[in-house]
């Protein structure tokens, strides 16, 4: 899969598996960009969204399974961590590779 180019205000989006549990109508979104680290999880009429600012994500935890990859993102203020399954191994590593590439750009700053 070819990633995009990393702009100052690019945004990615990962889908979860509609195969997984919890995913089968709507599946959960981790959009991450420069600012922050967005869970989307949509319902029936609305979404509910939980989110991170990227200099304070504490860390990120990938738990890889047969098929499907669990990740959790921890935050350092001690609220919350987002936490999603379903993803492939490839996207939770990009989710943390962009994590961990917008924290050091916003420490070079």
């Amino acid at each position: 899969m070819a990633t995009a180019p990393l702009s100052s205000n690019s945004t990615r989006i990962f889908a979860a598996s509609r195969w997984t549990r919890g995913n089968f109508f709507f599946p959960t979104r981790i959009a991450v960009n420069p600012e922050r680290v967005l869970r989307i999880k949509p319902r029936l009429f609305g979404s509910t969204e939980e989110s991170i600012p990227i200099a304070k994500v504490a860390s990120v935890q990938i738990s890889t399974g047969i098929f499907w990859s669990d990740i959790r993102i921890d935050s350092a203020g001690g609220a919350n961590p987002i936490l999603s399954h379903g993803h492939t191994k490839g996207d939770a590593v990009q989710i943390r590779n962009l994590i961990e590439h917008f924290q050091q750009a916003l420490a070079q700053r």
